[in-house]
């Protein structure tokens, strides 16, 4: 398995924690979106289109395996 990066978890912990949540569109160039892409390229998160200018992001079962709090 890969090393989860402390951002990453982090992300993966929110997710569990609140379900889904909308990420923006318009925020390149932030830690957030590389920690979003990242985890989604691991398929960790899948990311949908929710509405003009948002996106839903959704943890997977690998990525509550990843987290290490897998319910």
């Amino acid at each position: 398995m890969n090393e989860v990066l402390p951002q990453q978890k982090l992300l993966l912990e929110l997710l569990i924690m609140s379900g889904d949540i909308a990420v923006a569109d318009d925020i390149s160039n932030t830690i957030l979106e590389r920690t979003v892409i990242e985890c989604e390229k691991r398929g960790w998160v899948k990311r949908s289109q929710f509405g003009a200018g948002f996106h839903k992001t959704t943890i997977t079962e690998s990525g509550r395996e990843a987290s290490g709090l897998k319910r």
